[in-house]
């Protein structure tokens, strides 16, 4: 069996692109409509030197980040997991 011949799997996308003269990629269709990636879109690069790249919609970023940053209304005190500050000699093992 030829790994070739191999579709990938449901929800999966797998493919080469070239980078042209300009930088610029061309995302495969496969990619375009499993994402749901229209002309126009907005999307955001993420790079790691270690890690390498990856390409989300703008959209999908501002959600997750609305949910890991929700918006507190002034004078709303933190939440209770943010409010576990140690003074400066707390933790400490002062004799």
């Amino acid at each position: 069996m030829d790994v070739h011949d191999l579709p990938p799997a449901e929800g999966k996308f797998a493919g080469t692109v070239k980078v042209g003269e300009k930088g610029q990629i061309v995302i495969p269709k496969g990619a375009r409509d499993l994402f749901g990636i229209k002309p126009g879109d907005t999307l955001l690069l993420l790079a790691d030197a270690q890690q390498g790249m990856t390409i989300v919609r703008q959209d999908v970023f501002d959600k997750f980040i609305a949910e890991a940053m929700p918006h507190r209304p002034e004078g709303t005190p933190p939440a209770n997991d943010e409010t576990t500050e140690q003074g400066p000699n707390q933790g400490d093992d002062q004799q």
